[in-house]
């Protein structure tokens, strides 16, 4: 499915399957269902999250301050002839790059930085810089697509939770709403492979993304998701 249905249905389905349950919904716990609806596709460069956070006028920015890294060391004395050209050409060679490998790769820049600094402020910059190296390396629908990343993210959902005001329901509403996307990716002809490397893939074909049948399995989703929301918080209260 495309990124904004996923935020769409995950989060609807998830919010008001909680508030039928009796949970108290609090705006970080609104948040996280909306972050975790999305967060499985980190590991796709062009997915609504990723290009969202890094946008194209950053990945410009970066083009621009890559051509002038690539100019200053042509001229500076940093290095002898011809090893000059030589560190001038591999740095101007990466704005070159599409803008799938541009963004994996300032994804990985942003994780060693969190990684080498991040964790000296908070320790929690250690965990997110390796969860970016994590979406950066593996193929989309990979380990993000799996039992374990909803495992892992519910996991961490439940410590960070801990001590905050409404932080307890927080591992249930990003749990879910990641679980979701991952039953919504199910229901399309690529699927996804939940207990690698056991090579079970759930996959029910009854869509492909992009196809004008998958548009309409898409619509009829988010219409029933968006009757659920209205009966759930409107009608129903």
């Amino acid at each position: 499915m495309m990124g904004k249905s996923h935020l769409v249905i995950s989060t609807g389905v998830t919010l008001s399957a909680m508030q039928w349950a009796g949970f108290h919904l609090t705006i970080p716990a609104v948040a996280v269902a909306a972050l975790s609806s999305l967060l499985p596709d980190i590991d796709e460069p062009n997915s609504l999250l990723v290009r969202k956070a890094l946008p194209s006028f950053l990945l410009r920015a970066l083009q621009l301050a890559l051509i002038a890294a690539a100019v200053f060391l042509y001229f500076a004395d940093i290095a002898p002839y011809p090893w000059n050209i030589v560190l001038a050409l591999l740095v101007g060679s990466v704005v070159f790059l599409p803008g799938r490998r541009l963004r994996k790769l300032v994804m990985l820049l942003i994780a060693t930085l969190l990684m080498a600094f991040g964790s000296a402020y908070d320790p929690w910059n250690m965990i997110v810089g390796c969860i970016l190296v994590i979406a950066a390396l593996v193929p989309h629908r990979g380990l993000t697509h799996t039992l374990y990343g909803v495992a892992g993210w519910t996991a961490l959902l439940y410590v960070a939770g801990k001590g905050m005001d409404g932080g307890d329901i927080l591992w249930i509403a990003g749990g879910l709403s990641y679980a979701l996307h991952l039953l919504a990716d199910s229901l399309t002809r690529r699927g996804i492979t939940p207990l690698p490397p056991l090579p079970f893939k759930l996959r029910l074909k009854l869509m492909s993304t992009g196809s004008k049948r998958g548009g309409a399995v898409e619509g009829i989703c988010v219409t029933l998701t968006l009757v659920l929301v209205v009966y759930t918080f409107v009608i129903g209260r």
